[in-house]
């Protein structure tokens, strides 16, 4: 089946450097409390299920089945109508959160951080990524990317990512949209 986009319908700019003091003031352990210096990596699992001690491990694996799943109801947007200037993969990232009011999957966030890393040291390094990659393709290109995440992805996997990953956290959006 193929779709057609509204390229030609009226768009709005957003711009993808706004930052908000909203987002630094809650972005504790677990995304819901404020940044203390005692956040301890293991903080946001619940080591208790159906009553049942857990180990780290095995709640972790929990917490990563229970994330994979309600990522799995999010739907992706089949309407886009901004297009939205950028100058690194995670700004993008950062802005369509914003625009949508949807989390973007762990892995599709890893992934932005990835491609950012890779312009360090290039001839393009500093130029504004949306000279070089056009806005509309570039947030395509991400949409697909998270559809792949949501609807693939093996919480095991995500649990073994998490495990050697103490800040894993900080990859997981604490954006809740209504389902």
């Amino acid at each position: 089946m193929k779709r057609s986009l509204p390229w030609n319908e009226q768009i709005d700019v957003i711009s993808s450097d706004d930052s908000s003091s909203s987002d630094s003031e809650m972005d504790g352990c677990d995304g819901k409390q404020p940044i203390d210096d005692e956040c301890d990596s293991k903080q946001p699992i619940d080591n208790e299920y159906n009553g049942k001690e857990l180990s780290y491990e095995d709640a972790l694996i929990k917490s990563a089945e229970m994330y994979q799943e309600y990522m799995k109801h999010i739907p992706i947007p089949t309407h886009r109508g901004s297009v939205i200037p950028f100058t690194t993969w995670m700004g993008l990232g950062k802005s369509i959160k914003q625009l949508y009011d949807q989390p973007l999957h762990y892995l599709t966030n890893i992934l932005l951080k990835q491609w950012d890393q890779l312009r360090i040291g290039s001839e393009d390094e500093c130029k504004p990524l949306d000279t070089l990659v056009h806005p509309c393709k570039a947030e395509a290109t991400i949409w697909l990317i998270e559809e792949v995440h949501r609807h693939t992805s093996s919480h095991l996997h995500l649990a073994k990512l998490w495990l050697s990953d103490p800040l894993h956290h900080t990859f997981i959006d604490s954006i809740f949209p209504k389902l």
